[in-house]
């Protein structure tokens, strides 16, 4: 079955959709939590998320004696950048897009308010190539200038090394400072592991951290997973999930952009 298959069977179920609801309003839950609000057994929801695992949907992190549950949208964004977005008129956009403004303030109403104590984003994408292939991608200047936000990045890959990222063409034509991004190497790993402090300049928020963790995983394909703790970082964390539109997609964005530059030679965008 392709991944494709994977992700639309596991969204074809209305109590899946639900579970990557409650984690879109709250990332980061327990088996607990979730049961606590689907009126099924335990069993029955570890199920559905072991389903949602399998087609990438949900990623479980170890945090203690817990096991918690986050979304990644990645897989949801290759779908829509794949079969949906060509099909999609301005008209039936503009009405989906008011649509789910009228009730996302519904939800927001009826939900508590995130814990900021802890605020974790998790991605992950399954990637043809292979670790090296994907270090690189992600640490090199003339790769970086290819996807994503097309920002060349000057890393000092060690302990303490400093990390940069320049504006793009586009940026500087905006007005964008030299250096967008900032930030220092906390753990370098290649091709495997890189850990970092993370800091968009035009936010004017504190630093974050973003770890990298690539896993081969057979056949040619290797797995990418980022986690990006914006703990007391709001803005940070709407841009990053997607939620600031003039600011891209955030990293459902880029790491599609990123598969498909090399698994095709070419961006999403070029």
């Amino acid at each position: 079955m392709s991944e494709d298959d994977l992700v639309f069977k596991a969204l074809g179920d209305p109590t899946r959709r639900f579970l990557l609801d409650l984690l879109f309003a709250r990332d980061g839950r327990t088996l607990g939590a979730l049961e606590a609000e689907v009126e099924m057994t335990r069993f029955g929801v570890a199920k559905h998320l072991r389903m949602l695992e399998d087609a990438g949907l949900v990623v479980a992190r170890r945090s203690g004696r817990e096991k918690l549950h986050f979304l990644n949208p990645v897989p949801i964004r290759l779908i829509h950048d794949r079969w949906i977005d060509k099909y999609t008129e301005r008209s039936a956009a503009a009405l989906a897009d008011l649509k789910q403004e009228l009730e996302r303030r519904t939800v927001s109403s009826t939900t508590d308010t995130p814990d900021d104590s802890a605020i974790i984003q998790v991605y992950q994408v399954y990637i043809k190539a292979t670790p090296q292939a994907i270090w690189e991608a992600i640490t090199t200047p003339g790769w970086t200038a290819k996807f994503g936000f097309q920002s060349p990045v000057a890393y000092e890959l060690r302990p303490g090394g400093s990390f940069r990222a320049m504006a793009s063409d586009a940026m500087k034509q905006r007005g964008a400072p030299e250096v967008v991004l900032d930030g220092q190497v906390i753990e370098a790993d290649p091709p495997w592991r890189l850990v970092q402090t993370w800091r968009a300049l035009f936010m004017g928020e504190d630093f974050t951290r973003l770890t990298y963790e690539i896993e081969e995983d057979g056949a040619g394909v290797s797995k990418l997973t980022v986690t990006h703790d914006v703990t007391g970082a709001p803005r940070t964390g709407d841009q990053s999930a997607g939620r600031i539109p003039e600011a891209g997609g955030g990293w459902n964005q880029v790491l599609s952009d990123l598969k498909t530059l090399l698994e095709t030679g070419r961006s999403l965008y070029g």
